[in-house]
């Protein structure tokens, strides 16, 4: 049974694109395409697509309010089209919180190669959508966003936080599991490093959204930051990031180096540094996503002595990244999202 997909966009050009890219997979067909929200609206009650594709600026209807209301009414997988500009960035973050499961860029080059691997990665974002497990959050439940207690006594953290960092990765559905991770960590927090798969246009829009929002410090990082405690250090899209030891102590780094398991910034990458450089001293988190990046960094984590937890099954949003890491033996215990941020604060008091 192939994937019913509905394209939602106001381009004429750009749902033919769509169109094209989609029906080339062998297990996805286009059953229709909207040019504005009430129309697609009509399209959904008659087709029962298995997902929408939606553009972010639309005439009509904003594609934000049209997502609100098709999460509150007729809840299913929808993966953002959005432009790269920061006002696009920000709003597409403001689409995940509402539900959507995933976001792509619009593309934006006539580069044969490069429109190959943008019909790959759309393609496979709508695949993981089929399966993702919906999770809706109405900007209005304000207490989505707002700073929880922290999970764990902060005295407890500062006796045996000592020169301890925590590295948590992420992918699909993890822009929101970071924020529900962060919310629950304390302002004097360890250090704490974060790879979430996302371009380099929405990484430093989604830094500051999360500071806004969390006790922490939260920046995108630049690299050659030193750690210090009450910050949380974002990669930013267009490098990977890792720890690195000096002689005035340990910094961040950036690395320009090609993609790993298809990503930069790639979680394996700040996992494996994590493992090199700080050992024992360390906690690893990988969150929800699909794919594999992380499993084998995670694993050699635990392998040097790291404390390492996974989302489990049943609160991710794609179950792909944290159950690679437990299959081969990398997660040292699972765990739901909401109780994370204790798990790792206590594992930073061990």
């Amino acid at each position: 049974m192939k994937i019913r997909v509905l394209i939602v966009d106001d381009s004429a050009l750009m749902r033919g694109l769509l169109t094209e890219m989609i029906n080339s997979a062998p297990d996805m067909t286009v059953v229709g395409v909207a040019p504005d929200a009430p129309t697609a609206r009509e399209m959904i009650k008659v087709l029962n697509p298995d997902v929408l594709t939606l553009d972010v600026h639309m005439p009509k209807m904003d594609g934000l309010e049209f997502l609100e209301r098709l999460m509150r009414l007729r809840p299913m997988p929808v993966v953002m089209v959005s432009s790269s500009t920061q006002a696009g960035s920000e709003t597409t973050l403001k689409a995940l919180e509402l539900g959507a499961i995933d976001f792509i860029g619009k593309p934006r080059a006539d580069n044969p190669k490069v429109m190959e691997s943008y019909a790959e990665e759309l393609v496979e974002k709508i695949r993981a959508a089929k399966g993702a497990r919906l999770r809706i959050r109405p900007m209005s439940a304000a207490a989505s966003s707002l700073p929880q207690a922290p999970v764990v006594s902060t005295s407890v953290i500062r006796s045996a936080a000592s020169g301890k960092i925590i590295f948590v990765g992420a992918s699909t559905g993890g822009t929101e599991a970071i924020k529900e991770f962060l919310l629950r960590i304390p302002a004097d927090c360890p250090p704490i490093m974060i790879v979430q798969h996302m371009p380099e246009s929405f990484t430093a829009s989604f830094a500051r959204r999360l500071d806004s929002l969390c006790a922490p410090r939260v920046i995108e990082s630049q690299g050659n930051e030193k750690l210090e405690s009450g910050t949380v250090y974002i990669a930013p899209g267009h490098s990977h990031l890792q720890v690195k030891r000096t002689a005035s102590g340990l910094m961040t780094e950036l690395l320009s180096t090609p993609p790993v398991n298809r990503h930069r910034p790639a979680v394996d990458v700040l996992f494996d540094s994590a493992a090199t450089v700080v050992g024992r001293q360390a906690v690893g988190v990988i969150l929800t996503g699909m794919g594999k990046d992380g499993a084998q960094g995670l694993l050699r984590m635990r392998q040097s002595g790291a404390r390492t937890i996974g989302q489990d099954e049943a609160s991710c949003v794609v179950y792909g990244m944290p159950r690679e890491a437990f299959l081969v033996g990398a997660v040292e215990e699972q765990s739901p999202l909401d109780d994370i941020a204790r798990r790792a604060l206590q594992a930073v008091g061990r």
